[in-house]
């Protein structure tokens, strides 16, 4: 069954002084320049997960470890990974994020800040991100469309929730297209370490597995990660203005409450 994670309305006004005394920031990185990091509160520990050729130039703090993996699959690989090593001593809370978070999160630093800092308290799990889209199970209508498929090859989703979950995918999938969220250990484990092995199987022999991954975060963790207001409304929804490059114009479809 899934539990319903809560809302960014809700968290951002809790001023809850039970903050998880262990917090985590996981980075998928490629070539990306971590500078970045030296902005993250030092509350929180920091894991590298590197698939670049040359090492990154890290700012100087504790707490920082840097892994390094080959350079197979999308982040969803590196998120995986810290999940089958780390399954018996994860940090209470988890943030999972990108070399280059700030594309799909620009109020990154405010949000871990918010954590950090007993501003916000995330009770299950928190997509990051101000877009909520929608796709189909062969990706009709972001992924054959996305720039980076050339082909417009479909979106292997059947085959995936078939070596996953043993059933066929739903005709229809809402979700945040970022790949970044903050998760409790607590909601990691609701599933067994060997669902994560066998997650980590799948990224590698499955094409295309970091798309379908980054579609289903939250059923992962058997949370419902999409606000109830969004589920049902017209796609995509913008949850902060939005300047589009082709009119200059700004779309103002922002939900109430909500920041990226």
């Amino acid at each position: 069954m899934l539990i319903h994670s809560l809302n960014t309305e809700q968290t951002e006004r809790s001023r809850d002084n039970g903050c998880p005394q262990r917090l985590e920031l996981v980075v998928a990185r490629y070539q990306e320049d971590l500078q970045w990091i030296r902005r993250v509160p030092k509350r929180f520990r920091v894991t590298i997960y590197d698939k670049g050729t040359m090492a990154p130039a890290l700012p100087e703090r504790r707490q920082v470890q840097v892994v390094s993996l080959p350079n197979t699959g999308r982040e969803e690989q590196a998120y995986l990974e810290h999940m089958v090593r780390r399954y018996d001593d994860l940090a209470d809370l988890t943030v999972f994020a990108q070399g280059k978070p700030f594309d799909h999160v620009p109020s990154f630093h405010k949000h871990l800040h918010a954590i950090a800092f007993n501003r916000m308290r995330v009770d299950a799990f928190w997509w990051m991100g101000f877009i909520i889209d929608e796709d189909d199970a062969t990706g009709s209508r972001l992924f054959q469309r996305w720039s980076k498929n050339v082909e417009g090859a479909p979106l292997p989703f059947n085959a995936f929730f078939q070596a996953l979950w043993g059933e066929p995918a739903p005709e229809r999938v809402v979700f945040y297209p970022s790949a970044h969220f903050a998760v409790t250990a607590d909601r990691i484990r609701s599933q067994p370490k060997s669902f994560y092995e066998k997650a980590l199987t799948i990224s590698a022999a499955l094409p295309h597995a970091g798309h379908c991954f980054e579609r289903v975060w939250d059923r992962i963790f058997g949370v419902q990660g999409i606000p109830l207001e969004y589920r049902d409304a017209s796609k995509p929804v913008y949850l902060r203005k939005i300047r589009r490059a082709t009119t200059g114009g700004t779309s103002n479809r922002k939900g109430r409450g909500f920041t990226d």
